[in-house]
C-alpha cells in the first residue's frame, strides 16, 4: 500500500467547526426570539441502548431529552454543555489538543465548574451526542498509554509537523498513540495483519522476536482496555488498509470483554461509529487453551464467574467460540495470563502458540 494521504483530519475539523457553529446559531435565534435556550439530543439511557445485529454493535434508539433553561434543574447541565461546546469549538480553531482532565480543570476558569472528572466526562459525551462526532474530532483525548509499532509510514498533520513522515519502527519501545498519531495519515506499509496485544510485557516479546517482521504484522499494545483513540485507529487499520486484526489476550472474562470491545464497542459509546472492527478476531488466550496447553493457572474468583454468567447473556457473545470458551472456563473454573506460556521457553508464545493460533483464523 502507498497512497498520497488525504488530510481526513482537516476535514474533521472543518466538519466539528461547521457543526459547532450551527449549534451556537440555533441558541442565539432561541434567545433573540425570546425563548428559553433549549438542546435536544438522543437519550444515553440503558432503556435506550440496543445491540444492533445490522452494525454489530450497540446504537441508541430514538429516545430523545430535552435540555431547557426553563427548567431550573436543567439550567447547570445545559450551561456546561454550552461551555464544553465553547471551549471545543476554541480548540478546533486554534488547532490545539486537550485531555478530560484538562476539560475539568479549564471550566473552573470560566466558572463553570464540574462537582468531579465524571461529571465533567458525562458532559462531553453529551456533547458527541448532540454533534453527532467524537471527542476526537473535538480534540479532547484520554491520557495515552497504548502503542504501536511495525512498518507503517504515516505523515503528520497536526501544526508544526505537517507533511512531516515516521515510520513506526522508529522506536524499539513503540510510538504512543496520541493525538499527533490518531489525527495522521497513512502513507505505506507492508503489513498483512494486524495484532492487538494486551499486555505490555507480551508486546515488547514481539518485539524482541521480531514477530512484526516473520508475520508481516503491526503490534498494537492495547494496555489493557483498549483507548477509544486505538480503537479508532485499529479501526482505521482494518478499513482504510485492509488489515485483518487478530486480538490477543489474558486468559479470564476480562480478557474476553477487552476483545469483544475492539470488536463491537460499548454501551458508553452507542452513539458513535468508528470505534469498532467486527471482523477483529479473539485468538486466546482461550479457555481450550489452558487445557490443550497445560497452562499454569489461578483459580476464577466469585466475581469471574459471575462475570461469565453475565456474558453469557449478553447477545454479543452468541457465536459458537464465545459460547464454547465461556462454558470451558466454567466447567475447569480457571484462568491464566498471557505470560503463561514461558513454562515452555521465553520465544514459545512466538515460535509455536502464535503461528498456531493465526492458521486458525486464516
Amino acid at each position: 500500500m502507498n497512497k498520497k494521504p488525504k488530510n481526513l483530519a482537516a476535514e474533521k475539523r472543518k466538519e466539528a467547526l461547521k457543526r459547532l457553529k450551527k449549534l451556537g446559531v440555533r441558541l442565539y435565534g432561541q434567545m433573540e426570539k425570546s425563548t428559553f435556550p433549549w438542546i435536544k439530543m438522543p437519550s444515553r439511557s440503558t432503556q435506550n441502548i440496543f445491540y444492533s445485529p445490522e452494525v454489530r454493535q450497540y446504537v441508541l434508539g430514538d429516545k430523545m431529552v430535552r435540555r431547557s433553561s426553563r427548567n431550573i434543574r436543567h439550567i447547570r447541565p445545559l450551561t456546561q454543555l454550552i461551555w464544553a461546546a465553547y471551549f471545543a469549538r476554541d480548540l478546533a480553531q486554534q488547532r490545539k489538543t486537550s485531555t478530560l482532565r484538562d476539560v475539568y480543570y479549564s471550566a473552573q476558569a470560566y466558572e463553570v465548574p464540574f462537582k468531579d472528572q465524571p461529571e465533567s466526562n458525562s458532559i462531553i459525551t453529551d456533547l458527541e451526542t448532540v454533534m453527532g462526532l467524537s471527542r476526537e474530532d473535538f480534540k479532547v483525548f484520554p491520557e495515552e498509554r497504548s502503542a504501536i509499532f511495525g512498518d507503517l509510514t504515516i505523515e503528520y498533520t497536526v501544526p508544526g509537523y505537517e507533511g512531516k513522515r515516521l515510520n513506526l519502527m522508529s522506536h524499539p519501545d513503540g510510538m504512543m498513540i496520541g493525538p499527533a498519531l490518531t489525527s495522521a495519515e497513512f502513507v505505506k506499509t507492508s503489513a498483512d495483519m494486524v495484532i492487538a496485544i494486551e499486555k505490555g510485557g507480551l508486546f515488547t516479546r514481539f518485539i524482541e522476536e521480531t514477530v512484526h517482521k516473520k508475520y508481516n504484522a503491526l503490534l498494537v499494545l492495547t494496555a489493557g482496555q483498549a483507548p477509544r483513540a486505538t480503537r479508532h485507529f485499529i479501526h482505521r487499520l482494518n478499513r482504510e488498509l485492509d488489515l485483518p486484526v487478530h486480538i490477543f489476550t489474558d486468559g479470564d472474562p476480562w480478557g474476553m470483554h477487552i476483545a469483544m470491545v475492539i470488536i463491537s464497542g460499548s454501551a458508553n459509546a452507542a452513539h458513535l461509529r468508528e470505534l469498532t472492527t467486527p471482523d477483529a478476531t479473539w485468538n486466546g488466550v482461550w479457555a481450550t487453551d489452558i487445557v490443550d496447553y497445560d497452562l499454569p493457572s489461578d483459580a476464577l474468583t466469585e466475581v469471574d464467574i459471575k462475570r461469565l454468567h453475565d456474558l453469557r447473556k449478553d447477545q454479543r457473545y452468541e457465536g459458537d467460540l464465545w459460547r464454547r470458551e465461556i462454558k470451558k472456563f466454567l466447567e475447569i473454573k480457571k484462568k491464566a495470563e498471557q505470560e503463561a506460556f514461558s513454562r515452555y521457553g521465553l520465544t514459545y508464545i512466538v515460535d509455536e502458540y502464535l503461528p498456531a493460533k493465526l492458521e486458525m483464523t486464516d
